[in-house]
């Protein structure tokens, strides 16, 4: 009786602005609050979320909206806390759902004949005769990357990035450690090369 009290005077010190007192009342719920954010984060999530990173969240959200909470007792209090953990974990469990998602679709550009390297393909087109043509939409892929292979080193990453990876090229300047302008030039000139290699293999 004595504790319901207690968590009644500390819930009327809190709606006053008395922070410490509605700290007090969070922290003796983060046990609970952390053992059912384990059993929600389960699996491959579990990796990338932490319980604890939950529950601080909650936490968080709990001081900005605690002038909302129109409950008397701990019971009230456990509830609202929890619908509100319950939210961030569901934003969790939808935000890892779409980093897999552009993980996938990463592998696939890299994998799959209708990404990355069919995009390569397309951009030598436009600079290729047609029998090159033919050969770049067959089945010889293995013909572009030995051509791929002739190339320096720094163009030949330049164009792994640009095309098969799509990346920006501020990203690519910085990751070769070149200005922006020296690394669109290195792309260019490794895209012209990649064209007359593959018409000497015609």
């Amino acid at each position: 009786m004595k504790e319901a009290h207690f968590v009644i005077a500390l819930l009327e010190q809190a709606r006053q602005g008395d922070r410490e007192a509605l700290g007090r009342l969070l922290e003796a719920q983060r046990a609970a609050l952390h053992r059912l954010a384990e059993r929600q984060l389960d699996g491959r999530i579990a990796v990338r979320v932490d319980a604890s990173d939950i529950i601080q969240q909650t936490f968080l959200e709990a001081h900005r909206s605690f002038r909302r909470f129109a409950g008397q007792d701990t019971r009230e209090l456990t509830a609202w806390l929890q619908r509100i953990l319950d939210h961030k974990v569901a934003g969790a469990i939808r935000d890892h759902a779409i980093l897999q998602k552009r993980s996938v679709h990463r592998d696939r550009s890299m994998d799959d004949s209708h990404g990355g390297m069919a995009s390569l393909k397309q951009k030598l087109d436009a600079g290729l005769s047609t029998p090159s043509q033919k050969v770049i939409r067959g089945e010889e892929e293995q013909l572009l990357m030995e051509a791929l292979s002739v190339l320096s080193e720094d163009q030949r990453e330049a164009v792994r990035l640009r095309h098969l990876e799509g990346r920006a090229l501020v990203d690519i300047a910085r990751h070769l450690g070149r200005s922006p302008a020296a690394t669109a030039g290195l792309i260019k000139r490794g895209m012209q090369a990649l064209r007359r290699q593959l018409r000497r293999d015609d």
